[in-house]
């Protein structure tokens, strides 16, 4: 039987070389918040250009900026085009697709969306609050399925884990690339906090079931059976998801293309704290509590 536990400091050093810079990136420069958060509009259009050939997406974004605050511009599809900016009307957005008939070819247009700002503050508020009612629920329902607050705190820690690093690569994407979050990645964020602690609980209940199977085993070596056992199933059930979230994100189109991303990023992370993050937490504060229950330490 490995002894994984034997590392759990370096499996902590580990996740720290990436939550350390993305707590920076947050503190310092937060998220690229979209139009979803800070209100403004979203205009979904196609061009049939004469020649019928693609569009380049910076010759339209030069086209744009001069007339209108471009806070994004993406492709969807063959010369179909996804604009996000402050907040205009449609006789605006009439005017526009005008501007860009004469210039580039036909527009059509397939989507027009205003979001207000109190409509943006409103669901920052409710992305927070969904996000600390999971954590509540998951922390109680842990702590009474396995009769011990210490497993929902681990988990919920480790769920902690992989949201500081989902949001620290976004922040940092925010910097360098310009991505935005949006209300997809608010559904990726959730979603990622649920597969975490699917697999964490998986390890937890091999614990429960190996105390009672093998009463004379120490924490430290059930710990290491249930990792042992659970570890080969983790992964391939993981990859599996990690290779069709790889060919979405290769093949997909751009309006889902950093949804996918934030999946694979949280996938990835989820993995790895349900068995190197959850389970040494569970290590280190049994040892704690020995510690400090042993007579003269």
């Amino acid at each position: 039987m490995i002894n994984f536990m034997k590392y759990k400091w370096l499996y902590f050093l580990f996740s720290l070389l990436f939550i350390l810079p993305g707590i920076y990136f947050l503190l310092r420069f937060g998220l690229k918040p979209s139009v979803d958060f800070t209100g403004g509009t979203l205009l979904e259009f196609v061009i049939q250009p004469a020649d019928n050939q693609p569009i380049p997406l910076n010759d339209l974004r030069s086209f744009l900026e001069p007339q209108i605050s471009v806070s994004s511009l993406q492709t969807a599809g063959d010369n179909t085009f996804i604009l996000r900016s402050p907040e205009f009307d449609q006789s605006t957005s009439q005017s526009f697709q005008e501007k860009i008939s004469s210039r580039f070819g036909q527009v059509s247009e397939k989507r027009f969306a205003t979001i207000g700002p109190t409509l943006g503050k409103e669901l920052i508020k409710k992305t927070l609050v969904g996000i600390l009612l999971a954590a509540g629920f998951i922390l109680s329902y842990v702590a009474y399925r396995f009769h011990d607050q210490k497993y929902g705190i681990c988990a919920v820690l480790a769920m902690l884990h992989d949201s500081l690093i989902m949001l620290g690569v976004f922040s940092f994407l925010g910097v360098y690339f310009k991505v935005e979050v949006d209300a997809l990645f608010v559904t990726a964020l959730l979603t990622i906090l649920s597969f975490s602690v699917h697999d964490t609980i998986v390890v937890y209940d091999r614990i429960r079931e190996s105390t009672k199977l093998f009463p004379k085993l120490t924490y430290t070596q059930l710990v290491n059976k249930a990792v042992t056992e659970t570890l080969g199933r983790s992964l391939n059930n993981s990859l599996t998801i990690i290779f069709m979230l790889l060919a979405l994100y290769l093949l997909g189109g751009d309006t889902t293309k950093w949804f996918v991303f934030a999946l694979l990023i949280g996938t990835v992370s989820g993995t790895y704290s349900s068995t190197f993050t959850a389970v040494p937490l569970l290590v280190l504060w049994e040892n704690l509590k020995i510690k400090h229950h042993t007579p003269g330490m």
